[in-house]
């Protein structure tokens, strides 16, 4: 494998299949000694959590929820 000039690798798809690592996942290298262990991290996240993650604190609409329920009900 090579390093991209920005520290990327790709892991193979072998190894990706044996590991359960799918597009989104977060891994953790462990390193010991001179040697680094790419493990799946903690519990896998659905597609719908990381969704939800990357959408929380991006509202800039100040609209109170009797408005926006007006809104949607179409008061």
């Amino acid at each position: 494998m090579r390093i991209t000039s920005k520290g990327q690798i790709t892991i193979p798809q072998q190894v990706r299949r044996e590991l359960g690592l799918k597009p989104g996942d977060e891994v953790n290298v462990v390193v010991q000694g001179v040697i680094a262990h790419i493990v799946p991290a903690g519990e896998p996240r659905t597609r719908g959590q990381r969704v939800v993650e990357a959408l929380q604190g991006k509202g800039d609409v100040e609209l109170s929820t009797d408005v926006i329920m007006a809104m949607t009900r179409g008061s």
